[in-house]
């Protein structure tokens, strides 16, 4: 187990990191340096932390991060319950799987961004459709984790619950979804990562606020500190969502066995000596004589 001081140590590296990327983005665009990559077009880092404070002192950018967030839970938390559902359901019924299967298997290669005019026609708000985009984009994650998850349990278990009387309801609720939620966990993981870059590009099409409407109105006016604001927003955003459902899943999965692996860190000794190859193998034949045999 890691003490205070490792942990200490670990998060100082961090920040040296952090603070090493940019001090070189400072040092090469404020030097305009053009070499191959033309920094000499980037803002530099003090031009964006300006731009950030004159954001953050303005109610428009409170307004916009309120819509993505409104959007990105409204979806999130509907493809995740819709996910599972679905993915338990293809998982555990055959007449599901022969209904269901062919069709999300045909939609499912289909980017969601991809979707926004089918929204568009199909939806009678701008909301509604970046809302839709967004459960699109998780809910095929979710499921297909799910499904695998599902699919993956030992048959031993739930034979178990049987043989001591339960019922089907008594299967699902104690044997599938506690045991597939490491795999429901991964999947909405991912799910939160792609409702982000959806909900983004969603918002520049067919959105009136949000961070990514505001991100490609000052790229349309050449704000490039603005744009970087928009970007930095964005980043920040999806960390803090990731992280939360990352540590919704640690908890309720607490029942798992953990290892807690350290980078460069050797093995202990073992304090037994191994046992001879004589004694792990068979005992070898002892020499019986022909008198013997007769």
């Amino acid at each position: 187990m890691s003490g205070p001081a490792p942990r200490a140590s670990r998060y100082a590296l961090r920040a040296a990191a952090l603070a090493a990327a940019l001090g070189l983005w400072q040092l090469l665009t404020s030097l305009d340096v053009d070499l191959w990559l033309r920094f000499s077009q980037f803002p530099t880092v003090t031009d964006v932390a300006r731009a950030f404070a004159d954001r953050l002192a303005g109610a428009d950018y409170w307004t916009d991060l309120t819509d993505s967030l409104t959007r990105i839970l409204t979806g999130f938390l509907l493809a995740a319950v819709l996910g599972v559902a679905g993915g338990v359901l293809v998982a555990r019924s055959r007449l599901a799987e022969d209904l269901l299967g062919p069709l999300l298997e045909v939609v499912r290669p289909i980017p969601a961004i991809a979707l926004v005019p089918v929204a568009i026609l199909l939806f009678p708000s701008n909301e509604q459709g970046i809302v839709f985009i967004t459960f699109t984009a998780a809910f095929f994650p979710v499921l297909v984790s799910t499904r695998h998850a599902v699919r993956a349990l030992t048959p031993v278990w739930e034979e178990a619950v049987l043989t001591m009387g339960g019922g089907r309801w008594r299967i699902l609720g104690s044997v599938v979804l506690p045991g597939a939620l490491p795999g429901v966990f991964g999947g909405l993981s991912v799910g939160i990562g792609v409702s982000w870059i959806c909900v983004i590009s969603a918002e520049m099409i067919s959105g009136q606020y949000g961070v990514g409407y505001r991100t490609w109105q000052d790229y349309t006016i050449v704000d490039y500190p603005g744009v970087f604001v928009g970007m930095v927003t964005i980043g920040v955003l999806g960390w803090l969502t990731s992280t939360a459902v990352e540590l919704l899943g640690r908890r309720l999965t607490r029942w798992l066995p953990r290892t807690s692996y350290v980078p460069g860190a050797r093995l202990p000794r073992r304090t037994r000596e191994a046992p001879s190859p004589a004694r792990v193998g068979p005992r070898p034949k002892e020499d019986v004589s022909h008198d013997q045999l007769v």
